[in-house]
């Protein structure tokens, strides 16, 4: 079969850089490579991405392809194949890279690591959100063995540098594959790589350094936390691995509803039911708040949903950014029984509610404001 151009195998231009290059084959390799593809014709697919890789990668087999193609009067261009002893030729960094081979700085095992960070959700009290509140929570959580303090071994004993991988965790293994040899490094399965063996185990924690407890911790919950928002307690997570800092606990909080305010951000809504009287004539009533009742005036002809504002009503914000407002919407209700008296009342004033004058409606406003209170 004849063999594709090189360029067209890789989805490059001709006039395309070394990084390029290399960037194109790492992505088709990696796609196409039968240890993780296994459609068919995949591993054919990835001995023609390596051959032109291995070609065009040598900038003087690249200058030769390019002059010649695949008739190259002094070799053939992969006849020789790229399977030699000593892995995939030039560019077993790359397979390294891809299949944990050693190329790259690796971190230390026994280096110092924070503990993983834990989450609790709280459940509180609409006021318990307004105005804070100091909670008790118990967690269950890794601390450090206080026997062994963390190392995993018996006291008096230490750990030891594990021989079989002189402390790194990993290994390096020669890998036989149908296109020759490959280096892949995995991790140390004599010391599960933590690169050092524990010959005597802590009696307490069995080897690990840590040990589960539930731990009791107070929060403190801020005013004006809102629900869905964090708080992040400092070390109270799980604790850290090689004598390193623990992690910290977040705690997301979930705020029940009121029965009288909705919330939005730093600002509360009210809905304040109101007679048609009061709508009418207007009136002073005392509204709710977050902070107790206060006095606020309805003005004559106030309408449904028409909303009044209460500044520095609402909620201190949990930043301290000031506090927020209350809006009052106001609901008249309309009466579902009505006396006698006030039905003719309602019908005198729905006989003259057109032109009427300023003496007869103060009057009538007047019978009619009298009765709705009787």
């Amino acid at each position: 079969m004849e063999k594709r151009d090189y360029y067209e195998v890789l989805g490059i231009e001709k006039s395309a850089s070394a990084d390029e290059i290399k960037k194109a084959y790492r992505k088709l390799s990696k796609k196409y490579h039968p240890d993780i593809n296994k459609e068919a014709g995949a591993d054919d697919k990835f001995k023609e991405i390596a051959e032109a890789y291995e070609i065009l990668s040598d900038p003087q087999a690249k200058a030769r392809y390019d002059q010649y193609g695949h008739q190259d009067p002094n070799q053939g261009f992969g006849g020789g194949g790229f399977g030699g002893g000593g892995g995939f030729g030039g560019f077993d960094d790359i397979f390294s890279s891809f299949f944990g081979g050693g190329g790259g700085r690796r971190q230390d095992p026994n280096a110092p690591r924070k503990g993983d960070d834990l989450q609790y959700r709280m459940s509180i009290k609409f006021d318990e959100a307004v105005f804070g509140a100091e909670k008790e929570i118990e967690i269950p959580r890794d601390e450090t063995c206080d026997t062994c303090t963390g190392t995993g071994a018996k006291p008096g004993t230490s750990k030891t540098t594990c021989t079989h991988c002189k402390g790194s965790g990993s290994v390096e293994e020669t890998v036989n594959t149908p296109f020759g040899q490959m280096r892949n490094r995995t991790t140390c399965r004599h010391c599960s790589g933590s690169g050092s063996i524990i010959q005597e185990k802590c009696k307490d924690c069995h080897g690990k350094g840590t040990i589960r407890r539930n731990k009791r911790i107070k929060v403190t919950i801020p005013a004006g936390i809102d629900d869905g928002q964090q708080l992040r307690v400092s070390g109270q997570g799980e604790a850290g691995i090689n004598g390193g800092p623990a992690g910290d606990l977040y705690i997301v909080f979930q705020v029940r509803a009121s029965d009288k305010f909705e919330r939005d951000g730093d600002d509360i809504y009210y809905q304040l039911n109101i007679t048609f009287a009061q709508a009418a004539l207007g009136d002073e009533i005392e509204v709710p708040t977050v902070n107790g009742k206060v006095k606020m005036k309805i003005p004559a002809g106030t309408q449904s949903n028409e909303r009044f504002r209460l500044k520095g009503k609402g909620i201190k914000n949990v930043q301290g950014y000031g506090v927020g407002d209350q809006h009052v919407i106001i609901k008249v209700v309309t009466p579902k029984k009505l006396t006698e008296k006030q039905k003719e009342l309602l019908r005198e004033f729905a006989n003259i509610s057109g032109d009427i004058p300023e003496e007869q409606s103060s009057s009538l406003f007047d019978k009619i404001k009298k009765k709705f209170r009787d």
